[in-house]
């Protein structure tokens, strides 16, 4: 039992915190994080799953409330989230943070930009609420620990839910006891079982929270009641999903951010497939290694990363992104390491099989969660070695800034021409400024 009154403390939180408190470079990294959500979402705009949840959304009838990513229509808030929340992390290219293990953006941002558009709320008022909800995601994250993962929880969803709920109840500013029904009302309906990665289910944890999100704090608004205690409380989120509970986590409400430790991804594959990725390359490329000079590979990885990403033999592109195998073997083939690397001709070419027959992956739960330690075997009799670990690499914020907008700068351009993109670019980077996110929304469908 937690002698805490955790759920509010997150509604105070999320109520009283004062726009103007938060320090400016946690709003600088903020508009990074949506800049790159939403290149992300634009790319993964026309993916099979994306297409089969609009076909179903079709199906069902909708009002013309909020915009698709990518797409000239509009459905109901709660149909935007969704869909845009699958969109953004169909390619699994969106970013992470640890001490959620899980995405931040897929979950907190759809639901607030639709409510932003039909509401008509501000770019500041936008970015203030995805700060707070990160945190609250955060936070709740460092409470319940790395076990909650390793049990099969996909913390993006379980997590996301309620943190996607907090920020949209930030947006709306609902009062400290509809925010506490929000949050039960969120949290009650917070699922998802890593057991669907490599499926289109992955990408639909992400939609579903974000809606589920939407849907719990417009019932909220309007009096629909839930428990006030749903975190801490009997049969509530940590004693059913947790098998710990760090309240202590919840000293640091309001008194830290911790968006300066979102990752954003460089490859576009499950973050446990990073490292060995870049420790690969890494010797490699120190060494002068040529392909055919590597007998064989051996990457060892935390049981975070194998859990996350063992598909040995990946069938799909899709499955391609969560089997370290298939990962190392095509960066060290190939180079590229974006989207063009996961299709389902890719994954079944001879060269790239046959290396990735010869990487064994080891589990070495002494390395960090993203870390990889890669040992390459040559045929000459020499063994080399790398380590990697991509969460103490993550970039300051100009240094990240300018990698982001150059990576959807590279994600747009194909899709919108030069024109639309930098201008779309330029209203990004004075997110802050912005009377009304409707003006971002009609500037992406001209």
């Amino acid at each position: 039992m937690v002698d805490r009154k955790l759920t509010e403390e997150l509604a105070t939180f999320i109520v009283d915190t004062n726009t103007d408190s938060i320090p400016e470079d946690v709003h600088g990294h903020a508009k990074v994080c949506f800049q790159d959500w939403l290149g992300v979402a634009v790319a993964g705009a026309n993916e099979p799953l994306v297409e089969k949840l609009r076909a179903h959304s079709d199906r069902m009838g909708s009002y013309e409330q909020a915009s698709l990513i990518g797409h000239r229509q509009q459905k109901s808030v709660e149909q935007a989230a969704m869909i845009n929340g699958a969109a953004s992390h169909a390619l699994d290219y969106d970013d992470s943070i640890m001490s959620m293990i899980g995405h931040p953006s897929v979950v907190l941002f759809p639901g607030t930009l639709a409510l932003a558009e039909w509401r008509s709320y501000s770019g500041r008022d936008f970015l203030t609420a995805f700060i707070v909800g990160l945190q609250v995601a955060s936070t709740l994250g460092e409470c319940v620990g790395k076990s909650h993962y390793m049990k099969g929880w996909h913390a993006t969803s379980t997590l996301g839910h309620v943190g996607a709920a907090a920020a949209a109840a930030r947006l709306l500013g609902l009062n400290r006891e509809q925010t506490l029904n929000a949050l039960g009302i969120a949290a009650t309906q917070a699922g998802g079982l890593k057991r669907v990665f490599g499926t289109m289910c992955k990408p639909f944890h992400a939609g579903n929270a974000a809606a589920n999100a939407v849907s719990s704090v417009l019932l909220a608004e309007d009096g629909f009641t839930s428990a006030n205690n749903i975190i801490e409380g009997p049969f509530g989120f940590l004693s059913v999903m947790a098998s710990e509970n760090n309240a202590s986590a919840f000293d640091h409400l309001g008194k830290q951010w911790d968006i300066d430790r979102v990752a954003q991804k460089y490859h576009a594959s499950c973050h446990g497939t990073h490292a060995p990725i870049e420790a690969a390359l890494e010797v490699v490329k120190t060494n002068g290694l040529a392909i055919e000079d590597i007998q064989s590979i051996h990457v060892s990885c935390s049981n975070l990363a194998v859990d996350a990403a063992s598909i040995f033999a990946p069938q799909t592109g899709l499955e391609g992104k969560f089997s370290i195998n298939y990962c190392v073997a095509n960066a060290l083939l190939r180079g590229n390491t974006g989207m063009q690397a996961f299709t389902d001709e890719r994954v079944h070419e001879q060269k790239v099989k046959a290396l990735y027959e010869n990487i064994t992956v080891i589990r070495d739960d002494r390395l960090g969660e993203l870390e990889s330690r890669v040992v390459i075997d040559t045929q000459s009799g020499q063994t080399l070695n790398g380590r990697v670990d991509v969460m103490t690499h993550i970039p300051p914020l100009p240094v990240k800034a300018e990698k982001i907008h150059n990576k959807v700068r590279d994600i747009l351009e194909p899709v919108w021409g030069c024109s639309k993109a930098s201008t779309v670019l330029q209203t990004l980077s004075k997110l802050e400024t912005v009377d009304t996110m409707a003006v971002l929304m009609r500037q992406l469908k001209d």
